[in-house]
């Protein structure tokens, strides 16, 4: 009978994902049966190592580039997209003419019940 190190299958499933390069942290951790931070753990190195690249990233919750997602192989790192100073502001106004929006709305309502 064989010995099998899970370690040593895990890893390689690990890198096996990695070539396909459309796996985020928690999908690779998820899919090798390694845990998460030891999977970010082995991405770190791999990346320091000049062994693998970002090959993209992926939006939080909030709609920011946040999550890695690493490619094994030489290249060049993915760029996060980067809003322009007037369109965070722009934003930025709206969310405040939202608000007062709203604010009105539910003061209206409030003097309506007194």
């Amino acid at each position: 009978m064989a010995q099998v190190k899970v370690n040593a299958m895990s890893y390689a499933l690990l890198i096996k994902h990695m070539l396909e390069g459309i796996y985020n942290c928690r999908e690779l951790a998820e899919m090798t049966g390694l845990h998460y931070v030891t999977v970010l753990q082995y991405t770190r190195e791999l990346y320091r190592a000049k062994a693998c690249h970002i090959a993209m990233w992926e939006k939080d919750a909030r709609g920011r580039d946040m999550v890695k997602v690493y490619k094994l192989g030489e290249g060049r790192d993915a760029r996060r997209a980067k809003l322009t100073a007037a369109q965070r502001q722009a934003r930025t106004r709206s969310k405040q003419r939202a608000l007062q929006l709203q604010q009105m709305l539910l003061g209206a309502r409030d003097v309506e019940t007194a």
